[in-house]
């Protein structure tokens, strides 16, 4: 018994101090290890990593899921032309650029909704370090404007986190991004890209000007804020080209310096005007370089001065080349335009022009454009210009008004529609700002009143046939009630 108890022992020693030095191995080796680790995580790309990281956990707290509810054709043969009204929803994004709880997103993203609410995300909860969404709550559309694609929301919260907007014309090519937003309905999600070009043109028939990016961008990142590495809003996502319906590394974003310029007017006045200067450019090319014996190549001809326009009355000439805006050099029409859109009606342009081999600084006061359909929401007095049923603002043609549009009208009596709204309950033609509605079902109308005493008549289910002037034309627009 003693020999085993021995060998025991000794055996047990021998654990011991095998033990000892295998332990001092590992909290050497745990030490090495962690040092390692540290130095690891100050290299360049877990700095980065890290600093992704904050910058998502920043932003997200501004940028919201804005969901949507309306009806809508559909059918359940396309093999027939027989449709009936059903429910649809939507999703898209949106964000915060106000404690008070201002939110912009797209126009598309909230067109023809009856209900819009948001969901909020990562809100800081009272009396606790968590975050968590919140909502979805009630929102309220402020305004909308269809040619730029924007539309601003308010929610009844304070004290709410707003991300600031950056200046798009500081934007270079090959920039770091980040788009947010809900893509596919998956809310709270960020991709990353770079900036692909920073004035794209879709359509060369239109002004409107758009941020190029890879970051990938899907059905669902409408409306939402594409970022910098500051956090702050360089753009808008909006649309993207796609073959197969998903990101194929071509989504465009509106530039911030416009989607600030239409947040300010929509939130302050619910539409927006839009300022011109009475010219016609042309971007100078080779051809026009040798023929025109032109001073440079590159820039901006103007083709034609409007006679009695601010442009006319500022200086500018027929054959001056735009060399600047606002000290802003000026390459093509493109950037006139995207310029052109940082100043507000009334506000003075310096434009710098080459004229007879000297350089002009010529003083623009942007005015605004007098056949703008919106021009007339100015002039709405309070919500007894709401016609519901319609969907639409109006004025009755009277006093101001009759003077303003002159001539114009082939009947000089009726209701103007200043702006629309999304409470239209009928289905059929759109009306459109600045259509005059002569009479509905053969009842003659001249003024908001006998408007909505006619459509009051009109039982539910009843057709609605309204008597238009667009645009020196008369027609008929026939809309179904529901």
């Amino acid at each position: 018994m003693y020999m085993p108890a021995r060998t025991f022992i000794v055996t047990g020693f021998f654990l011991l101090t095998g033990l000892a030095p295998l332990g001092i191995a590992q909290t050497e080796n745990s030490v090495q290890s962690a040092q390692t680790i540290n130095v690891l995580k100050s290299d360049p790309l877990h700095v980065f990593s890290a600093s992704v990281q904050e910058l998502s956990k920043t932003v997200t707290r501004s940028v919201v899921q804005v969901l949507t509810t309306g009806f809508g054709l559909s059918s359940e043969n396309q093999k027939t032309d027989t449709a009936y009204l059903a429910p649809e929803r939507g999703i898209g994004s949106g964000v915060i650029l106000s404690s008070d709880g201002y939110i912009l997103t797209n126009a598309h993203v909230v067109s023809g909704a009856r209900k819009i609410r948001v969901r909020l995300q990562g809100l800081d909860k009272p009396g606790s370090e968590q975050r968590a969404p919140h909502g979805p709550i009630e929102a309220k559309l402020i305004g909308f404007d269809r040619q730029s694609d924007l539309a601003v929301l308010k929610i009844d919260m304070p004290d709410l986190p707003a991300l600031e907007m950056a200046d798009s014309n500081q934007l270079k090519q090959g920039q770091v991004v980040f788009a947010f937003g809900s893509p596919l309905g998956l809310e709270n999600s960020v991709s990353m890209g770079v900036v692909s070009a920073t004035s794209r043109q879709i359509d060369p028939d239109s002004p409107a000007i758009y941020i190029q990016t890879d970051a990938p961008i899907n059905p669902g990142n409408s409306g939402g804020p594409l970022v910098d590495v500051d956090g702050h809003v360089v753009g808008i996502n909006t649309f993207i080209l796609t073959q197969s319906g998903g990101n194929e590394g071509l989504g465009f974003a509106i530039p911030s310096n416009v989607a600030r310029n239409i947040f300010e007017q929509l939130r302050s006045e619910g539409h927006v005007h839009r300022g011109q200067i009475g010219v016609y450019l042309k971007t100078i090319t080779p051809d026009l370089v040798e023929g025109l014996r032109l001073p440079r190549n590159h820039g901006v001809l103007l083709e034609d001065v409007t006679p009695n326009s601010p442009a006319e009355k500022g200086g500018l000439k027929v054959g001056d080349v735009i060399a600047t805006i606002g000290g802003q050099p000026v390459e093509n029409v493109r950037d006139f335009s995207l310029y052109l859109y940082d100043y507000k009606i009334g506000q003075t342009a310096k434009i710098g022009v080459l004229r007879n081999g000297q350089e002009i600084m010529c003083s623009v006061v942007v005015q605004e454009r007098p056949d703008d359909p919106q021009r007339f929401a100015d002039m709405v007095a309070g919500p007894e210009n709401i016609i519901e049923r319609l969907g639409i603002v109006g004025l009755t043609i009277n006093g101001e008004l009759k003077e303003m549009l002159g001539d114009e009208l082939r009947i000089p009596a009726g209701v103007l529609v200043a702006a629309r709204t999304p409470t239209s309950t009928v289905l059929g033609d759109d009306l459109q700002a600045g259509d005059v509605i002569h009479s509905v079902n053969l009842d003659r109308v001249e003024d908001i009143q006998q408007l909505k005493q006619a459509l009051r008549h009109v039982k539910r289910g009843d057709s609605i046939v309204l008597q238009v002037e667009r645009s020196g034309s008369l027609s008929y627009v026939a809309l179904e009630t529901e």
